[in-house]
């Protein structure tokens, strides 16, 4: 079995499990997509970070 950080996107606690010890909430993978050159949607991705 792989463990794999994540994170509670309600209180910013990093956890393993899926729901966050401290607020009982669902927890979301902390680690970034994976990179791709041929990335059709880097653009609206971008523009929505920076606006």
């Amino acid at each position: 079995m792989r463990f794999q950080l994540r994170k509670c996107s309600k209180c910013n606690h990093y956890t393993l499990k899926g729901k966050c010890p401290k607020c009982n909430e669902e927890t979301i993978s902390a680690h970034p997509a994976k990179f791709s050159p041929d990335d059709k949607y880097m653009r609206y991705r971008l523009a929505e970070r920076y606006n």
